[in-house]
């Protein structure tokens, strides 16, 4: 089932998110909603938080954001409980987007490679180090979790340059490309 991803403005993509263990309830279905819900739109990321439930899970495919032929370098991976645990080798800039913040884009600074740990689907925990492309997505989709959305990392003169286009998000006077929940007001 697709489900409206939570626009920017709404409370529950600036929490923290809580962690989940087994029981979690119907969670091999939320989990099939939001790679249906992520393909509908076109993402290669989507965090629980983005779809209202603060909870310590996200999705990802990063094989989209390979130049052709290249695709298998990417990961389709399911991060349940995610913690970076370092951060390595320069700060990389490269321009990101949002689909709860739809028509946004702006370069963020993130370190080319990070270790963590995580849970997949069973629930087996895993560490591993990701690098490149993937580590951006996943760094990405990790700060959902924590409350944090990338137009915070924009420069203070792109801030002000996209703040007018967050304030139509928030009041949801955008042209719809998918299923989206808004602040109205």
């Amino acid at each position: 089932m697709i489900l409206p991803i939570y626009a920017y403005g709404q409370p529950v993509l600036k929490q923290v998110a809580k962690p989940i263990g087994p029981d979690y309830p119907d969670l091999t279905q939320l989990i099939s909603d939001m790679w249906e819900t992520m393909e509908e739109a076109n993402g290669v990321g989507l965090a629980a938080p983005q779809i209202g439930k603060s909870i310590r899970l996200f999705i990802i495919d990063s094989a989209p954001m390979y130049p052709e032929g290249e695709e298998d370098k990417g990961i389709k991976q399911v991060f349940i409980n995610a913690e970076i645990i370092e951060e390595a080798g320069d700060d990389c800039s490269y321009a990101e987007g949002c689909l709860s913040i739809p028509d946004v884009t702006g370069d963020v600074d993130r370190p080319e490679e990070i270790t963590m740990t995580y849970q997949d689907e069973n629930f087996e925990t895993h560490t591993q180090t990701f690098t490149g492309m993937n580590a951006r997505v996943i760094q990405h989709e990790y700060d959902h979790i924590e409350g944090v959305l990338f137009t915070e990392m924009l420069s203070p003169l792109k801030k002000r340059l996209v703040k007018r286009k967050l304030d139509k998000i928030r009041k949801g006077d955008i042209d719809l490309k998918y299923r989206m929940k808004f602040v109205r007001g």
